[in-house]
């Protein structure tokens, strides 16, 4: 084994070690789930940005821009004011009401605002959604561990499915605040560093332009990848309609913005999340760009981000950097983790298999189904072919479901169970369809997703004054 090896592996060692000592201040299920209410605004932020800057915001992107250029940053932007809106809008009004009821998940909220079946429904399409998006985090482990040890893919999964399992296994979302702030420390150095050496290595911005101009033959090629439209309108439009709203109704992120102590916490941690997104989107996408002045024959595109790290910088640098890519790999996975373990146990399990189970039992079968649902992702993560693919599949389901329902019914009385049932079901009847059928074509400019939503909302606003609801829901 090499050195790159041998200091991820220690570094992989690090983060379960700590879980597994946070692991002794899980004394229950209101701990492993919102990390007691204890959240001050730097720990939320922390428990944020793991997840927000993970495999979709570095790898991911990092490929996109490797294939479309600087426009790429948009799917981190989109995202950003995702965060914004969760930090002022939904995220203040949803913790309050997760205060007074108690609440743990998503879920719920979803069935004291509509009712039990409609949150089955939705933990059951969140529960699929996030195997993949699990899925599409430990792709991006297996990237970086390719890059710098030569393994497979599937070595890589699996390998990444243990690190994440074990930690966050034993101790739920107290346990990942605490590794997150070690991993945040070290994606905050590593990829400050990386910027100006990898800028350095490839002659500045004038010499990748250069570069890269003289390695595309098409001048009107060359000239969109440089431009922050170089993707297309139609695409930009999409990651804002698909992503801007998963980033305020994330069951991931509702979950956290529950631990925080109180509504100044949600405002100040959040915004705060959306800050440093808005500061990092090009990163990752110039470090794809660098990629394709550096190795613009290479056929992987979501090898971008680690080869470049790798081959442009000393080892020390390069070291601390791909350590910087692992942790935000690693970060997002646990996150994803806590979604799938709080939608299968306390969403389903609980509510409609065994309502009272006790919270020793519950904590024992949250700590199951982590590892069940690391051996699931691990197995769709080697069938899927890149990361942008799986994260589309679990962005596309939680916003066409989970974007009318919850924010009319946050903020008006007048939305029945009927309404939220009918726009969510329509929105995934579309999706599927446009996206099988009609070659993920949408209407006009809009791609199948985009479409979805926008129906959502206009079914949910329609029925809620053709059809309010009848009695107070709120």
């Amino acid at each position: 084994m090499n050195g790159y090896t041998w200091i991820i592996i220690l570094y992989a060692l690090l983060l379960i070690g700590v879980g597994f000592i946070i692991t002794k201040r899980v004394k229950g299920s209101d701990d492993y789930f919102v990390g007691g209410r204890k959240f001050g605004p730097a720990l939320l932020f922390i428990t944020m940005i793991a997840p927000n800057v993970g495999a979709g915001s570095t790898v991911g992107v990092a490929g996109l821009g490797f294939k479309v250029g600087i426009s790429a940053a948009w799917w981190i932007v989109a995202s950003a004011v995702g965060t914004f809106i969760l930090a002022f809008i939904v995220g203040p009004v949803i913790w309050r009401l997760a205060k007074e009821h108690n609440f743990y998940t998503l879920g719920d909220y979803l069935d004291y605002r509509y009712n039990k079946n409609f949150r089955g429904l939705i933990s059951l399409m969140m529960a699929i959604g996030t195997v993949a998006i699990f899925a599409g985090q430990l792709m991006g482990i297996a990237w970086i561990l390719s890059a710098v040890a030569g393994i497979s893919k599937t070595v890589g999964i699996l390998i990444g499915a243990t690190v994440v399992v074990f930690y966050f296994g034993a101790g739920g979302l107290l346990a990942a605040a605490y590794v997150n702030i070690i991993e945040a420390m070290v994606k905050l150095i590593g990829f400050l560093i990386a910027v100006p050496f990898v800028l350095s290595f490839v002659g500045g911005w004038s010499g990748l332009e250069t570069t890269i101009t003289a390695n595309m033959a098409d001048s009107v090629r060359s000239a969109s990848y440089f431009s922050f439209d170089g993707a297309g309108i139609s695409t930009i439009m999409g990651f804002f309609l698909m992503l801007t709203p998963s980033f305020f109704i994330s069951p991931g992120l509702i979950g956290k913005v529950y631990g925080a102590k109180n509504k100044k916490t949600v405002i100040v941690g959040t915004c705060l999340c959306g800050l440093v997104m808005l500061a990092f989107a090009l990163i990752p996408t110039f470090l794809g760009m660098a990629a394709a002045a550096v190795v613009p024959d290479l056929t992987e595109r979501e090898l971008a981000l680690p080869i470049v790290m790798k081959e442009c910088m000393p080892f020390w640098a390069s070291a601390l950097a791909l350590a910087a890519i692992f942790s935000a790999e690693v970060s997002a996975a646990d996150a994803v983790l806590y979604m799938i373990t709080s939608s299968f146990t306390k969403d389903l399990y609980k509510a409609f298999i065994k309502p009272d189970i006790s919270d020793e039992k519950l904590l024992k079968s949250s700590r199951i189904v982590a590892v069940v649902a690391g051996v699931l992702g691990g197995c769709v993560a080697i069938a899927l072919p890149n990361i942008i693919t799986a994260l589309s599949i679990f962005y596309s389901l939680m916003s066409v479901s989970l974007t009318a329902p919850l924010l009319f019914g946050l903020f008006s009385k007048r939305p029945s169970t009927t309404a939220a049932f009918v726009s969510a079901s329509v929105g995934v009847v579309i999706t599927v369809y446009l996206q099988f059928w009609n070659g993920g074509k949408g209407f006009g400019m809009l791609n199948g997703q985009s479409t979805a939503i926008l129906a959502t909302i206009f079914i949910m606003f329609f029925m809620m004054y053709a059809f309010p609801a009848q009695k107070k829901e709120v």
